[in-house]
């Protein structure tokens, strides 16, 4: 079964500071839970395409064809560690990027990575919104881990990234 989840948070920090941030595969401990344990194990980068905005190092950002390899703690309290390999599939400046799951935990995952600018109460920011399917897989046992686990852990780990990003932007 396929679920659907949608995360969205508003930064008073510009799109274009944003998004490159989110595009830098680095950044990504960064704004995870240190419980997940989450490392960058290997990042192979096939570079976004050339901006007409300038950029200070397009280099180090993951553009359509990237492949990002972490280690994690699927399970906070056990020592044992999970591979997932993620692949950038779309990438639009500004915009969105979005990537799959080659290898990981998931039958299947997507993570859509949206951004949108939006003043509020007159200060220029930018919406930063997270729309992720997956299936877990195995069946009903799948179902029940999605009730019990992996949904209650994605909600953690985006309420943590959502209490540190602003932080980590300024």
């Amino acid at each position: 079964m396929t679920y659907r989840i949608q995360f969205e948070q508003w930064v008073p920090i510009a799109i274009e500071k944003v998004f490159l941030f989110f595009a830098n595969p680095n950044n990504l401990p960064r704004i995870m839970p240190p419980d997940s344990g989450i490392e960058l194990a290997a990042v192979r980068l096939a570079h976004p395409p050339d901006s007409t905005a300038p950029v200070l190092n397009l280099d180090s950002l993951a553009g359509v064809g990237s492949e990002i390899m972490t280690s994690f703690r699927p399970v906070t309290f056990l020592p044992f560690r999970a591979q997932w390999i993620a692949s950038i599939k779309e990438f639009e400046w500004n915009h969105h990027f979005a990537d799959i799951q080659k290898k990981g935990p998931f039958k299947q995952f997507q993570h859509r990575h949206e951004f949108t600018a939006e003043t509020r109460n007159g200060v220029n920011g930018t919406t930063v919104r997270d729309v992720i399917e997956y299936d877990p897989g195995f069946g009903l046992l799948g179902n029940l881990a999605q009730k019990l686990f992996i949904a209650p852990r994605m909600k953690e780990t985006f309420e943590y990234r959502q209490s540190r990003l602003e932080m980590v932007l300024r």
